[in-house]
């Protein structure tokens, strides 16, 4: 077997890495720094097949293995961070803690139903679970007062956790933001979400990515309603 075959696959590994590390951080550190794993295990999650396809040795076993490690960094980690959270705010005797197993249960769900449906090769259908752990990692930076006031009742994360959960393998189609050329005409969708998104980040700075990750989702809605 060719070297370069390893490269993408290592790449995975990493992913997987981070995933576990972030598990580690949400008992032993803190929040931030289980989610910072997160948003490196999805850079790992976006170089692996980016790298696979630069290389021409795009497989079966990369396909698999992306995606056991994503049940792990991208449902397993941001599941054990809305834990904590919850945990935090409704104490070890109450059973609201324990909504946060949904997201690695659906997670799994939602991967599986992604390499088995041949209908997702150029956009998704449901949440993509990078996206879920993104906005899940994302509320921990939260310190802007609007949002913390947001926040301060008591019942809504656990209702993101279950929403969330939901459009994981709810039968919505969602864009995806893989180019396959950069002419604006045919990825004026796309151009418009990545100028909402760095809008975002230059008002709301680090509060900036659970509403990034809404504003994915209301985008490719639109998309889909204006195509139709």
């Amino acid at each position: 077997m060719s070297f370069k075959r390893h490269i993408p696959n290592t790449i995975t590994a990493f992913n997987i890495l981070c995933g576990t590390l972030s598990i580690i951080a949400v008992f032993h550190w803190n929040l931030q720094i289980a989610a910072y794993f997160i948003f490196a295990g999805a850079v790992f999650d976006f170089f692996d097949g980016f790298v696979a396809r630069l290389l021409k040795v795009s497989g079966a076993f990369g396909k698999e293995l992306d995606s056991l490690c994503d049940v792990v960094t991208f449902g397993v980690a941001p599941g054990m961070i809305v834990y904590k959270m919850l945990f935090d705010n409704f104490g070890a005797v109450s059973w609201v803690p324990f909504l946060a197993l949904l997201i690695p249960v659906f997670s799994a769900l939602r991967l599986a139903k992604f390499n088995l449906d041949e209908r997702q090769t150029t956009g998704f259908i449901g949440l993509p679970t990078p996206a879920n752990a993104l906005f899940f990692a994302g509320i921990s930076f939260i310190n802007a007062p609007f949002f913390l006031s947001l926040l301060s009742w008591q019942w809504l994360l656990p209702i993101l956790t279950i929403l969330f959960s939901f459009l994981l393998i709810a039968e919505v189609p969602l864009m995806s933001l893989k180019f396959k050329n950069f002419r604006f005409k045919e990825n004026i969708i796309r151009y418009i979400f990545l100028f909402c998104a760095l809008l975002l980040i230059i008002v709301f700075t680090n509060n900036a990515l659970p509403s990034i990750i809404l504003i994915y989702i209301l985008i490719s809605l639109i998309s889909n309603f204006i195509k139709k």
